[in-house]
């Protein structure tokens, strides 16, 4: 089952500056399991806004 899509994808790059925090700590958040990309533009990945949100909220927790 898809889920519905909420929010615009964003590059992993406008991810990092919606939640101010570097490029490298999202492609961390995704290593570690934090953070799944919703989609592919070529070799970029994409980002659903909220997934970030809830990902930088979770790094906030830990």
């Amino acid at each position: 089952m898809s889920r519905a899509r909420t929010s615009p994808l964003i590059t992993g790059a406008l991810a990092a500056q919606e939640v101010a925090v570097t490029p490298a700590t999202i492609r961390k958040w995704v290593q570690l399991g934090h953070l799944s990309p919703a989609g592919r533009q070529g070799r970029t990945q994409l980002f659903l806004l909220e997934d970030v949100f809830a990902a930088e909220r979770a790094a906030h927790r830990r």
